[in-house]
């Protein structure tokens, strides 16, 4: 039975007026009502009537580009990247008719509004999806995404993750470029313990995210492997690992509040890693203002080895990630420019960066 536009405003609770209004985006509707409208398209699978009908499969001229946060470098090179092999005028393919128009969706990092952007990209028949960085583990958000991703595979959306691992839910991806984030924090961790770090505090991004445990679990198994491990107390306290350890955004009065805490519960802390390099700025600066020199005091690391790093003072010891060759591969992947690789996953390497914010503590 054919899915009728009647239908769909019959289940968001509104006027078949205004489902038209959000499905062409002609007339301001209150984000919460444009949502519900949304959330009916989705669980209905409602295809335009008429002549539109005939196009269900096909796709249109629109890739998404979907980021946490434009904001960061992280996801602006990305997306960037990207963005340079998505075709239109001057993208060197040669190939007539290869225009296409690449919209950047800034999620802010918000589960919902990465499924309303799914679906948005979905009714417009995008020929390609790329999603970036690290997602929300939330079961039943992982579920809600494969299921998405596949309706957009199944419409012939190409879909390339990168920066994230692939859903064990589905087979909807054409390529998962996957960071070494896990590697890539064992290897810093690893340098700090040879230096002689001990004490070492970590500053987490949030506990939801798989670059977050990723990254962390990392960090974990080089202190277990040089013979560091937690040491509860028996009274029902946290255990060391955990009192080492403050999660947050990953911005930087992140990294100034949670080293804060960390200097609280641990004086006698060596080093602090980041969870990127971003929060490690609001780190060193938390440590400056406690009268505390960088690496003298306390060494400061961080990850992802943006643009602004090799020129902090001292200049950040970090682990590269090859953001801006990560995304136009990205890029060339949605675009079928490039064959996926071999079983449609690749990981992507890390490279410990040692600057000069870290160094042997104090003996």
């Amino acid at each position: 039975m054919t899915v009728t536009l009647a239908d769909v405003a019959a289940r968001a609770r509104v006027s078949p007026a205004t489902v038209s209004r959000v499905l062409n985006g002609n007339y301001p509707v209150a984000a919460s009502t444009r949502e519900r409208v949304l959330r009916a398209v989705d669980d209905l699978d409602y295809v335009l009537n008429g002549p539109a009908s005939s196009l269900a499969a096909a796709t249109s001229d629109l890739v998404g580009i979907l980021v946490n946060d434009i904001a960061d470098p992280f996801f602006g090179i990305m997306a960037g990247a990207a963005q340079t092999q998505i075709g239109g005028p001057g993208d060197g393919s040669g190939r007539a008719g290869g225009e296409k128009l690449a919209v950047i969706c800034n999620t802010g990092g918000s589960p919902e509004r990465e499924l309303t952007y799914l679906t948005l990209l979905q009714r417009q028949r995008a020929a390609a999806v790329v999603l970036t960085g690290g997602a929300v583990e939330l079961p039943a958000h992982r579920a809600a995404i494969a299921a998405k991703l596949a309706k957009l595979a199944d419409a012939g959306t190409r879909i390339v993750f990168c920066g994230r691992p692939p859903l064990p839910e589905g087979d909807a991806l054409v390529a998962a470029l996957a960071f070494d984030n896990r590697g890539g924090g064992r290897r810093l961790t690893e340098h700090l313990l040879s230096l002689g770090h001990r004490r070492i505090g970590y500053v987490a991004g949030p506990p939801e995210r798989t670059t977050t445990r990723h990254r962390l679990e990392g960090h974990r198994e080089a202190l277990r492997t040089a013979g560091i491990t937690p040491d509860p107390t028996g009274s029902g306290d946290v255990g060391e690992e955990d009192r080492l350890t403050v999660h947050g955004p990953y911005d930087r009065r992140s990294g100034y509040e949670a080293t804060l805490e960390l200097l609280r519960r641990a004086p006698d802390v060596t080093a602090i890693v980041a969870a990127n390099d971003t929060v490690a700025l609001g780190a060193c600066a938390a440590v400056r203002d406690q009268g505390m020199r960088i690496p003298q005091d306390i060494s400061v690391a961080g990850f992802d080895d943006l643009p602004f790093s090799v020129d902090a003072v001292p200049a950040l010891t970090t682990v590269r990630l090859p953001l801006f060759e990560a995304g136009a591969r990205a890029g060339r992947l949605a675009m079928g420019k490039e064959n996926p690789p071999p079983g449609g996953i690749a990981t992507i390497a890390a490279e410990l960066m040692i600057r000069g914010s870290t160094a042997a503590p104090r003996g």
